[in-house]
C-alpha cells in the first residue's frame, strides 16, 4: 500500500516493528477504543520502549490515519479487481456497493493486518481522522487522497449506469460513510435503524440505488 508519506515519520511497511506497531495498534484500539488508547499502552503491549513508537508515528491521530488510509488502500484495490471483467455499468455499481457495505474477513495475505478488526475500526473511528479542526490543512498535504479516491471510483460507477443523475459525488459519498454508520447503530443503536441479523446496509443501500437511479 502507498500510503502519503506526510502521515508517518518513519514508514512502518519498512522494518519487522514497525509492521508489529500497525498490527497490535490494531487490535488495542479495537479492544480498548481509540480514546484509550496510548502510545505507552501500545509500547508495553510490543515490549517496546513508547519513543521507538514515536519514530513511526508523531502522535496516534497520525496512526490513526494511516490505518483508514491502507484500509481504503486496500479496498481501492479489491474495488478495481472485483468489477475488472464485469462488463454491464449496473453489475460493477451493484459489486462495489456489495462491497463496501459488507462485513469483511481477514485477508490472509496480509499477516500484519486484520482487516476484519480494522474494518471495525473504521466503523467506530473513521471520522475521527476528519472531524478535526486540521481537517483543511490536512486536506491540502493530501492525507485524505486514497478516501477521496475511492469516492470518486463510485461515483464514477453511479455516472455510467446514469450519466443524467445529478449528485453522483453526493451519492456515493453517502453510501461509504452511511453503510459504516448503519453498521454503527446496527451493533450499538439498534432501535434506530432496520438493519439487523436479516437485513444487511448492503440491503439497505441496493434498495436505493435502484430506486434513485432507475
Amino acid at each position: 500500500m502507498i500510503i502519503n508519506e506526510n502521515v508517518y515519520v518513519k514508514d512502518p511497511e519498512s522494518s519487522a516493528l514497525g509492521k508489529k506497531i500497525l498490527n497490535e495498534s490494531i487490535l488495542l484500539i479495537d479492544e480498548m477504543g481509540f480514546e484509550a488508547f496510548t502510545f505507552k499502552k501500545l509500547g508495553q503491549k510490543i515490549e517496546s520502549n513508547e519513543s521507538s513508537i514515536y519514530r513511526y508515528f508523531e502522535n496516534k491521530h497520525k496512526l490513526l490515519i494511516y490505518l483508514t488510509s491502507w484500509y481504503w488502500s486496500w479496498m481501492e484495490y479489491r474495488l478495481v479487481f472485483e468489477t475488472a471483467n464485469l462488463e454491464s455499468a449496473h453489475e460493477r455499481l451493484k459489486k462495489a456497493i456489495l462491497l463496501f457495505t459488507e462485513e469483511i474477513e481477514d485477508d490472509l495475505s496480509t499477516e500484519h493486518i486484520n482487516e476484519s478488526v480494522l474494518q471495525r475500526i473504521i466503523i467506530s473511528d473513521f471520522t475521527k481522522t476528519i472531524l478535526t479542526k486540521e481537517v483543511d490543512l490536512e486536506n491540502r498535504n493530501g492525507f485524505f487522497l486514497i478516501y477521496k479516491r475511492v469516492i470518486h471510483r463510485i461515483s464514477q460507477l453511479i455516472k455510467e449506469v446514469n450519466s443524467n443523475y445529478p449528485y453522483p459525488d453526493s451519492l456515493a459519498s453517502s453510501i461509504i460513510e452511511g453503510a459504516l454508520h448503519q453498521h454503527f447503530l446496527k451493533q450499538h443503536l439498534k432501535s434506530i435503524t432496520n438493519c439487523d441479523d436479516l437485513i444487511t446496509p448492503a440491503d439497505f443501500y441496493m434498495d436505493m440505488i435502484n430506486k434513485v437511479l432507475n
